[in-house]
């Protein structure tokens, strides 16, 4: 299948998955959990705001995303929001990547059910070598012996989105979002920040009330 294929049948996979629930949304309530979402992803190592266009066309380094969020405030023009991510991507001859982090945001909305959206946040990353990496020392007697157990990394993010509610499939929301991301210390000693564009295509499906 070829990769521009891929994005279409995901993405329709996404909207098909918010068609499991069987009754209405109920009414967002502030502070409290109000949706959880799956996004496909993909990034590439560039500078920020380097390569939007070839996250579309160039390498592909998939990845997917699992968020949950909630609203500190609803008004009838904007929200005030905060996301909880857990994601993994891999990066080809670089990295696996495992991410946990929180972003906090703010939404203003459109007609007809869009929206944009800007987000700031930070959070923990996993990093595991994705070809082999050998100590330069004696362990146990044995002399190179194998790295695979990864890094501890800090990581700050930039994102931005526009999104689509669809009343339709029971108020989920369909989201394109861009995000800069930043890893450090990606290798301490010369490159201690490494950049990361990252592009997210996937549908927020509201979490329903008990009453």
């Amino acid at each position: 299948m070829k990769p521009t294929k891929g994005f279409a049948w995901l993405l329709l996979l996404l909207i098909g998955s918010a068609g499991i629930a069987q009754q209405p949304a109920a009414q967002t309530k502030e502070g409290r959990l109000a949706n959880v979402s799956l996004a496909f992803t993909n990034s590439q190592s560039a500078m920020p705001f380097g390569s939007f266009s070839k996250l579309f066309t160039g390498n592909y380094h998939p990845g997917f995303e699992a968020s949950t969020g909630l609203f500190w405030k609803i008004k009838r023009k904007h929200d005030w929001l905060q996301s909880f991510s857990l994601g993994y991507s891999y990066h080809r001859w670089v990295q696996h990547s495992i991410v946990i982090y929180t972003e906090l945001g703010y939404r203003y909305k459109l007609p007809a059910g869009f929206s944009v959206e800007a987000r700031l946040g930070g959070g923990y990353m996993r990093a595991i070598v994705a070809t082999e990496v050998f100590s330069d020392g004696v362990e146990d007697g044995k002399q190179y012996s194998k790295i695979t157990s990864g890094r501890s990394q800090g990581i700050a993010s930039l994102s931005f989105g526009i999104n689509k509610k669809m009343e339709k499939l029971f108020g989920s929301m369909l989201f394109l979002h861009y995000q800069q991301r930043i890893q450090t210390p990606f290798i301490q000693s010369y490159v201690p920040l490494l950049p990361y564009n990252i592009i997210k295509i996937g549908v927020a499906v509201p979490l329903r009330s008990k009453h």
